[in-house]
């Protein structure tokens, strides 16, 4: 059966952020996701997980200034020291917390950049991808990469899974992978269940996560069906996690009928 972790940057925000890992295990959750640890002593989220029995799965690399609208830096020219200083930290933080991935956020594209800027842009992210993968394998950590759709995040650099897998056999490290989000993929070139069947036993996908579309909402309801992907996910063997990536509709664990129905019609 599909593994599910808790996205707490976005499920359980009615509590402080360092209650919702108690919130996650109370409802069942084996592991946990977020966008970024940075603003938490390391030990303390440690402290976290061990006692509310949990495995951290995933969270992100700095992403440049966040707080002022940047979205990564990795494929922004001259930014490359602090794309490698930042991976520095991130993977500190992986070794703490025993997460073995960890996404790198590409970037928006300047409006109206030209070819020739796009080049060099798809040039820096795989020349950053490269030493951030050669650095990562020696902590027993996978770099990721996420498309994520432009309606979300305008001028995102990297929106399609093509491009995605073009760009880890391109660099060509073992420890590469795409995060293949299905929320983003539906909303930028759906065909949900052959891209699973497609790119899943390739063995490129390192990490999915999903969301009710179009509103980013609990995924039991909306245009996908997601009993169905998860039925083709366990088919295809897939033993990697599902992030719950959206934003309940209301309480969260009040949200979370979707979860033990699918449970239970898996028993």
């Amino acid at each position: 059966m599909p593994r599910f972790a808790a996205n707490l940057s976005m499920m359980y925000t009615e509590h402080d952020f360092l209650d919702r890992f108690a919130a996650a295990a109370e409802d069942g959750f084996q592991a946990v996701e977020y966008l970024f640890p940075y603003e938490h002593d390391a030990e303390e989220l440690r402290r976290r997980l061990d006692d509310h029995g949990l495995q951290q799965v995933l969270f992100n690399a700095p992403p440049g200034a966040w707080q002022s609208g940047e979205r990564g830096i990795a494929a922004l020219p001259g930014r490359e020291a602090e794309v490698l200083s930042g991976i520095g930290r991130a993977l500190e933080y992986a070794a703490a917390l025993d997460c073995p991935r960890v996404h790198v956020m590409a970037g928006l594209v300047p409006p109206g950049a030209t070819p020739e800027q796009q080049v060099e842009c798809r040039a820096t992210y795989t020349a950053n991808l490269a030493r951030a993968a050669e650095q990562a394998a020696a902590a027993g950590v996978d770099i990721l990469v996420e498309p994520i759709n432009r309606r979300d995040m305008p001028g995102y650099f990297l929106t399609t899974q093509a491009e995605a897998h073009a760009v880890v056999r391109e660099v060509g490290a073992p420890n590469l992978k795409v995060q293949l989000d299905l929320y983003h993929c539906q909303i930028v070139e759906g065909d949900l269940t052959t891209t699973l069947r497609r790119d899943l036993p390739t063995g490129r996908v390192g990490h999915l996560q999903i969301a009710g579309v179009p509103d980013r909402h609990e995924p039991d309801r909306g245009e996908v069906d997601h009993g169905h992907l998860f039925d083709v996910v366990d088919d295809l063997g897939f033993d990697g996690w599902i992030g719950c990536e959206y934003r309940p509709r209301a309480g969260t664990s009040e949200g979370l009928g979707w979860l033990k129905n699918y449970r239970g019609d898996s028993a």
